[in-house]
């Protein structure tokens, strides 16, 4: 019976190897999309005004140390956000994306495609909630909102101002950069 619960012991720790749990939230070290595999690059906290918003964090297939390298680097993203605060208004969550298309893709700013992207977010965000950003390697961006599907926009353009969002030269938060990127 000893060995039996030590065996159970054992395999209940394993299955939470490299599990990271931040703000009381466990994340995931690595995610499947697609059949892929993708790794947990790195995870921060987003704040605005000493708040905590959520924990962003990125996924990649391979190690992804720069904002630069990111951007170039063609596969597959997943970016997570994990909420943290009460209540994020939908309203809210849209002028931050559309903020940092203008601070980082001015091109993209107000382009249809943008304004698809933004037109899929349609409720607010809550604690406890999970917003999966896919950016796929054919260019799609793909929106889910705890695991339901918002929809999905094909744009080389906008995946890659998508993601410059997050680790552009003007990131809407310097500290979920760095985390994100490994360097916290």
């Amino acid at each position: 019976m000893r060995i039996l619960l030590a065996l159970i012991f054992v395999v209940a720790l394993s299955a939470n190897a490299g599990a990271v749990e931040i703000a009381g939230v466990s994340i995931d070290p690595t995610v499947t999309v697609n059949n892929q595999q993708l790794k947990l690059n790195g995870s921060g906290i987003r704040k605005k005004f000493f708040v905590k918003v959520y924990i962003g964090s990125l996924y990649a297939a391979k190690k992804l140390s720069s904002g630069s390298e990111a951007l170039k680097d063609p596969g597959a993203k997943l970016i997570r956000m994990n909420f943290l605060h009460s209540k994020v208004d939908k309203e809210k969550i849209i002028e931050a994306f559309s903020e940092g298309f203008a601070n980082n893709s001015p091109g993209l700013a107000g382009s249809s495609e943008a304004k698809k992207f933004l037109a899929l977010f349609t409720a607010d965000f809550v604690r406890g909630d999970v917003v999966d950003l896919l950016l796929g390697a054919d260019g799609s961006v793909s929106a889910k909102h705890n695991g339901r599907q918002l929809g999905t926009v094909t744009s080389p353009r906008l995946a890659s101002g998508v993601l410059a969002i997050y680790l552009g030269d003007k990131p809407a938060d310097d500290g979920l950069k760095k985390g994100m990127l490994g360097k916290d």
